[in-house]
């Protein structure tokens, strides 16, 4: 405890200055300095039992290599793709164990709760980590996922997006949207990547994204310029701006990929155009030193 005060007192202590002032410049400037001293020694006091900050994990000398991202660790390319091939294993094995803890607790939901191991729907209801896991599960050829999710999908997606509320826009096209139409393409739809033969065929993922994608159109179409509204009502088909009326940038100009697509592999150009005309709105906005604000108003 001496020690501790004798510390304080020293970051506190200050010297007086010399020369002659009155009484009241005097008392002024000992308050003054009082505060000061007081603010600036909790300052110190608290930077003197401050942790330091953490430290990024280092390589061992073993692990450290040239640098060029596959020989760090050898030379030897078979060491290298041992190496790969079971980094590639943890990984398959934390998204399975991901994945049966979501079947398990919070089959159809849009997310589970891992401590409370119960589901929630966060996203509007449409089974979001369903639809996120398919091209996942997918691309690490874990069929029994495939099938497990592309059920799902065909059985209850399309019930759920005729009857469900509001959903976000943007979430639900980047999610919901993008995840079915990864899985129309890794399927095999439309030239694509066939990387299972799992789960329904591929025109039941395209099918699915086009009725989805016309009742999201509603946000673009209710809308009275070319920015999108943030909020669709699915089984009304209909839309309505967030409150106060602004929209996300960087939201609206990220819909692009998703719309495009589907105009390709649908022959319809009407999800394209309506997406586009978001890109060529934004041209016209005023900008600052070539940048358009955070947030858009209708």
């Amino acid at each position: 405890m001496i020690l501790i005060f004798g510390v304080a007192y020293l970051m506190l202590a200050h010297t007086s200055s010399g020369g002659v002032v009155s009484d009241d410049e005097a008392i002024v400037n000992r308050n003054s300095y009082a505060n000061s001293s007081i603010v600036n020694g909790a300052g110190k006091i608290k930077r003197f039992w401050r942790r330091p900050p953490r430290l990024p994990p280092r390589l061992s000398p073993d692990e450290k290599g040239s640098g060029n991202g596959n020989d760090h660790v050898s030379g030897n390319p078979d060491v290298v793709r041992s190496m790969w091939i079971a980094r590639q294993k943890k990984v398959k094995e934390a998204f399975v164990h991901a994945w049966s803890g979501y079947k398990k607790f919070a089959m159809g939901y849009d997310e589970l709760m891992p401590l409370s191991q119960h589901g929630i729907d966060g996203l509007g209801g449409l089974g979001a980590t369903v639809v996120d896991a398919l091209d996942t599960a997918m691309i690490m050829g874990l069929d029994e996922v495939v099938a497990e999710a592309g059920s799902w999908v065909e059985e209850h997606l399309s019930e759920r997006i005729s009857k469900k509320g509001q959903v976000n826009l943007f979430e639900t096209t980047i999610r919901v949207l993008g995840g079915l139409l990864s899985a129309y393409h890794l399927s095999g739809g439309e030239k694509g990547t066939n990387l299972t033969h799992a789960g329904p065929k591929p025109a039941v993922y395209l099918e699915t994204a086009k009725d989805l994608a016309d009742r999201l159109l509603s946000a673009f179409t209710a809308s009275p310029t070319a920015i999108p509204f943030s909020d669709v009502i699915l089984h009304e088909k209909s839309a309505h701006p967030a409150p106060g009326g602004l929209s996300s940038t960087s939201e609206v100009s990220t819909l692009q990929l998703e719309f495009n697509y589907l105009s390709q592999i649908s022959g319809d150009q009407k999800y394209s155009l309506e997406a586009m005309k978001v890109m060529e709105h934004m041209k016209t906005l005023p900008k600052i030193e070539g940048l358009v604000p955070i947030y858009i108003r209708y």
